[in-house]
C-alpha cells in the first residue's frame, strides 16, 4: 500500500532563486532607466571637438522659441537663478542644451542667469560630427 502513504512536502528552492534573480535584474534595470534626466533634445548642434563630460547635476534645455525647461518643467531665467542659489553653486555642474535653432542670445541669457545664481561650472551640450 505504498500508494496511499503520505509523503513529506518539499519546498523547491531553485525556482524561487530564479524568480528572485529575475526580479532583482528587472528592478535594477528599471532604476537605471529612471536616473537620467529625460528630455526632447533631438537636434543638438554638432562640434568636431565635443568631449564627453560627467552627467550634469542640472540640465537646462532651450527649446524652439527660447522656452527654457528644467526636468521637463518650464522655467524663467529668474527661476533658474533662484534654483542655482538653492543648491550648492560652488559645486553645481550646469549643462545647457538647445536645439540647433536656439539663438546665441537665448544661450547667453541662460548663462547669465546661471552665473547670477553663483554657479561657474557651465557646459554646452553638443553631438559629435557624424553621430
Amino acid at each position: 500500500m505504498r500508494y496511499f502513504e503520505t509523503r513529506k512536502a518539499r519546498i523547491e528552492i531553485i525556482p524561487m532563486i530564479d524568480i528572485m534573480l529575475f526580479l532583482l535584474v528587472f528592478f535594477a534595470m528599471l532604476t537605471l532607466r529612471m536616473i537620467p534626466t529625460t528630455g526632447q533634445l533631438s537636434k543638438l548642434p554638432t562640434s568636431s571637438t565635443a568631449a564627453a563630460i560627467p552627467a550634469p547635476k542640472l540640465l537646462i534645455e532651450i527649446r524652439s522659441g527660447g522656452l527654457l525647461f528644467i526636468e521637463g518643467q518650464p522655467v524663467t531665467a529668474e527661476q533658474i537663478s533662484a534654483l542655482v542659489r538653492q543648491r550648492d553653486p560652488t559645486r553645481l555642474a550646469v549643462t545647457i542644451a538647445g536645439n540647433d535653432d536656439a539663438s546665441l542670445q537665448h544661450v547667453m541669457s541662460v548663462i547669465d542667469a546661471v552665473r547670477k545664481g553663483g554657479a561657474t561650472q557651465i557646459g554646452l551640450a553638443a553631438r559629435q560630427v557624424g553621430s
